[in-house]
């Protein structure tokens, strides 16, 4: 059963392309017709597209890999926001900052010295500072915490990359493409798809649209991180009823040296006798 239905892509507005003069006909396979100067999306094939995504998210999710979504246009941000949360992956809905990915090291400084920040607020050593530090510190941390703060758990680069405008977010993508990283995308009529692992052709510009998208995303994912933890438990278990046995192995390897102990001792006693009578 697929995750998205016909009806519902329709009624969120998914299948509604760019103008024809700005299309790019490498998009061409999934365009439907062209109505009234826009192009339409052939919808069965963002199904399809839809339900290849999610089954590859849901097993990165599985693994307990990270999944970066990027999304930075103003009518997808909060919901990107909302459905990474959902699943506890990271996400960037402020400005890409050049270089996260292939710079990555120096993102983490960053990171950490927002962390320092912390710190330094907890323990008492920012009350010490004076009143214009004080305010630069704030301010930024407050900058850093726009930018970097929903990627604070993100200690290695992710394993996929979840792009909403692959023609806005290019800077992103490139970087992904230079590091190996599978980049999935939601991808307009007058965006390029060579880019892009995992293409799901669709309107980027609505919020229903990527409200729909997502949410199948998502849900996915959701599955996978509840059947990793469902496995952890199972393989918890099997360890418990494991370990009496192997303490009974161990007992039974104890006792066996004991008696093997015992029995060399008795044996040199027999030795050493006979050899004290044969002395006698």
């Amino acid at each position: 059963m697929s995750r998205v239905n016909f009806d519902q892509l329709l009624e969120a507005g998914v299948h509604f392309g760019h103008l024809k003069r700005k299309w790019n006909p490498a998009m061409a396979p999934y365009i439907f017709m062209e109505r009234n100067g826009i192009h339409i999306i052939d919808l069965h094939k963002t199904v399809a597209k839809v339900d290849e995504a999610a089954e590859a998210l849901k097993q990165i999710a599985k693994s307990g890999k990270k999944v970066l979504f990027v999304a930075t246009k103003k009518q997808a941000k909060q919901v990107v926001a909302d459905k990474a949360s959902s699943v506890g992956m990271p996400y960037v809905i402020e400005r890409w900052p050049g270089g996260m990915l292939t710079n990555f090291p120096t993102i983490r400084k960053a990171i950490k010295k927002m962390a320092t920040i912390d710190k330094m607020t907890k323990d008492g050593t920012f009350d010490n500072l004076s009143k214009r530090e004080k305010l630069q510190i704030t301010r930024q941390r407050a900058k850093l915490e726009k930018t970097l703060g929903s990627i604070v758990d993100l200690t290695r680069l992710p394993s996929a990359l979840f792009v909403v405008d692959v023609m806005k977010e290019h800077i992103a993508v490139r970087e992904a493409n230079r590091l190996g990283i599978p980049v999935f995308g939601m991808v307009d009529t007058n965006s390029d798809p060579n880019n892009i692992d995992y293409v799901i052709p669709a309107n980027d510009d609505a919020t229903k649209s990527v409200e729909v998208i997502l949410g199948a995303i998502c849900e996915a994912m959701n599955e996978g991180l509840q059947e990793r933890k469902a496995e952890k438990i199972d393989t918890e278990a099997a360890g418990e009823g494991e370990a009496p046995k192997r303490e009974r192995k161990a007992k039974a390897a104890v006792k066996k040296e004991r008696t093997k102990k015992e029995d060399d001792e008795a044996l040199n006693a027999n030795v050493a006798d006979k050899f004290a009578k044969d002395e006698e």
